[in-house]
């Protein structure tokens, strides 16, 4: 079974880089059919897509956050990797990695937990 783990820092300061990476095991990252997802959920609020890279290479992104988000990946180490530029304190939420068969964007309406997804990770914007 495909199962996906977030790693990164749990405290970043505003304007910083803020970059986590999921490790993916039990399965290919270069299997098609499938996006490498990344989602957030910051305190009291929905869950929020970010943006995908799918077995290509490809990558897609919120339009919301796409000017401050890159995903990329590493195939040698089955990863895929977040960089979110200049954060801010609205950036702090749990982040998870997950594998799903569609993209959402800027609509995370239908947009559920998974046995495909990472546990999750706290990210703190603070100085």
């Amino acid at each position: 079974q495909v199962q996906l783990q977030e790693s990164g820092p749990g405290l970043v300061k505003p304007s910083q880089t803020l970059s986590l990476t999921c490790t993916v095991s039990g399965g290919s990252i270069t299997t098609s059919g499938y996006y490498w997802t990344w989602i957030r959920q910051p305190p009291g609020k929905k869950l929020e897509w970010m943006g995908a890279i799918t077995s290509s290479g490809i990558t897609f992104y919120n339009p919301s956050l796409r000017s401050r988000t890159a995903i990329s990946r590493d195939t040698s180490k089955s990863q895929f990797t977040l960089r979110l530029s200049s954060v801010t304190p609205e950036d702090t939420a749990v982040y998870y990695c997950a594998r799903d068969t569609r993209l959402y964007y800027s609509d995370a309406s239908s947009l559920q937990k998974t046995p495909y997804w990472g546990q999750g990770t706290q990210v703190t914007v603070s100085s």
